[in-house]
């Protein structure tokens, strides 16, 4: 195929060029010659809240690169029970597993509405086999997953369940500056804070009156982070 046949044939391809948030993403350091050299498609998609992008033990075709919005990766715990192990934001790549093995290890479900690019494995190793940029770029998300599930570990699953609760706010208010934020079910919270149903709750409804977050329906709040960061810090 000619080029100009992969960018009629793949809109991905074109789309990575001109992509708004390309500079967080997997794609950030290509060059327009290496484009050229995608011969598979990179599919966009777009899903509502609550959509399960793949399952744990899937098997693992293609990375997903997050435009917009938030996914959550569960494991499954032995008891049965779920446990959020990470969240990935806009920029963040969920599925790297598949680089080097075969099945998903989580399931990967959207928190919010979410864009993503999935983008094929064989894509990848197309990619990485002729251009060293890309390959720098996966070292980097790598560490940066790695990174993640740590700082995931320290914040949200230290301390009391109010500190707990603040934090959780205040990443979900770092995503969206300048606009109310989307709460998680009280079921997600408990998963990922590792607290009870009843006690995120609780805590919910003492920071609505204490005016920390301010209900404005639909699921959304408008969260002052100067309290919650008092409330996050504190001894």
């Amino acid at each position: 195929m000619k080029a100009t046949q992969i960018e009629a044939a793949w809109r991905g391809t074109a789309a990575c060029q001109s992509c708004g948030v390309r500079h967080l993403v997997l794609f950030a350091d290509l060059q327009a010659e290496d484009f050229a050299h995608i011969h598979t498609p990179i599919e966009e998609v777009h899903v509502e809240a609550g959509t399960q992008l793949y399952s744990m033990g899937d098997d693992a075709g293609a990375i997903l690169t997050i435009r917009r919005g938030l996914v959550k990766l569960v494991t499954l715990l032995p008891d049965g029970t779920q446990r959020i192990v990470r969240l990935v934001r806009v920029g963040g790549v969920a599925g790297l597993e598949a680089l080097v093995k075969s099945s998903y290890d989580h399931i990967a479900v959207a928190l919010q509405p979410v864009e993503y690019c999935r983008i094929p494995v064989a894509t990848v190793n197309q990619l990485q086999a002729r251009t060293p940029r890309l390959h720098q770029r996966l070292m980097e998300k790598w560490h940066e997953a790695l990174s993640t599930a740590d700082g995931f570990l320290a914040n949200l699953s230290t301390g009391n369940a109010r500190q707990r609760v603040a934090r959780l706010l205040l990443l979900l208010a770092d995503e969206t500056p300048y606009g109310p934020v989307r709460l998680f079910t009280r079921e997600d919270m408990g998963a990922i804070l590792a607290i009870t149903l009843e006690t995120a709750s609780r805590t919910i409804s003492d920071f609505k009156r204490t005016g920390a977050i301010r209900d404005v329906g639909h699921g959304q709040a408008v969260c002052d982070t100067d309290a919650l960061t008092l409330i996050a810090d504190e001894g």
